[in-house]
């Protein structure tokens, strides 16, 4: 019998656990560090981090 192979993405199956075993509370705080994380990124060698540091 032939296997499937399944190519999900780290954010797809985290959307299944939480929709699955009703772990909504994990939603802001997934936002929360993905924001954190884009202003990190943005903030350390671009030319819009002048602009980011007001807001840390």
């Amino acid at each position: 019998m032939a296997r499937k192979t399944r190519n999900h993405s780290v954010l797809r199956d985290l959307w299944d656990f939480m929709k699955e075993n009703k772990k909504w509370w994990l939603l802001p705080l997934i936002i929360m560090l993905v924001l954190t994380a884009i202003l990190i990124i943005l903030g350390q060698s671009t030319p819009i981090s002048p602009f980011i540091y007001p807001l840390i």
